[in-house]
């Protein structure tokens, strides 16, 4: 067992590290080893609980902590369902269960996709949710295809790409990436090379999506410093 000392120890280091700033509670797992299975509910009920506790003060992105509240709520509601709700659901659910968040509560985190990805990553982290992670993540292996449009009007799909030189990883979107590719090698000074890139009809709103999701990790612009784990969920993604 990992004693509470510890822990506080190594989130003071790992803020000391990261100039002051604590880290998210994913990052801070992936970098020390510590899992949430030797802090939550033994010692704090919210990682924003042992930010404070730390003598830190919990930035925005962690002070966000409704977010991972209704992810849970979803994922549960997803496990009793035996499928990922539908807003319809969510207000059913709703109405017999005043407790229970609002649709609009759980529409902030993005469209269907993007909260079947936060799911997907939220029970790859909580192995108490196995069976919710293989719904998920047939949900999103069947959605890695674009569907045939009603109507003969081609679609315009675009790219949002991952690139990295040296350390750093550049997310962006073009709707040539081909040409977006070698534009960007000729301004850097290392070499860049293509890690992974996802397919969508909608390049704006993916990029701003991938954005969000990694801005505590921004170091400058479109350049990012991620983890493995980081890079590991954007590989997943096929199509948005």
């Amino acid at each position: 067992m990992i004693d509470k000392e510890h822990i506080l120890s190594e989130i003071r280091r790992t803020a000391e590290e990261n100039d002051g700033e604590p880290l998210g509670a994913g990052r801070f797992m992936a970098d020390t080893g510590i899992g949430e299975s030797d802090w939550r509910g033994r010692y704090w009920a919210r990682w924003g609980d042992a930010l404070t506790e730390a003598g830190l003060q919990p930035n925005q992105f962690n002070a966000r902590l409704d977010d991972e509240s209704l992810l849970e709520q979803l994922v549960l509601e997803t496990r009793r369902l035996g499928h990922v709700p539908t807003i319809s659901e969510l207000d059913m659910r709703r109405r017999n269960d005043s407790t229970f968040p609002s649709s609009g509560a759980f529409t902030r985190l993005g469209s269907k996709a993007i909260r079947a990805e936060l799911m997907a990553d939220y029970c790859g982290e909580h192995s108490d949710y196995a069976d919710v992670l293989e719904i998920v993540t047939q949900l999103l292996a069947d959605s890695e295809e674009p569907s045939s449009p009603d109507s003969d009007e081609p679609l315009e799909y675009g790219s949002v790409y991952m690139l990295k030189s040296g350390r750093y990883y550049k997310l962006g979107r073009t709707n040539w990436f081909g040409r977006r590719e070698r534009e960007i090698a000729l301004q850097l000074p290392d070499r860049a090379t293509t890690v992974h890139v996802i397919k969508t009809d909608d390049p704006v709103g993916i990029e701003r999506y991938w954005h969000s999701r990694f801005d505590d990790r921004r170091r400058n612009g479109e350049w990012f410093e991620l983890t493995q784990t980081d890079v590991s969920a954007f590989k997943r993604r096929k199509f948005m």
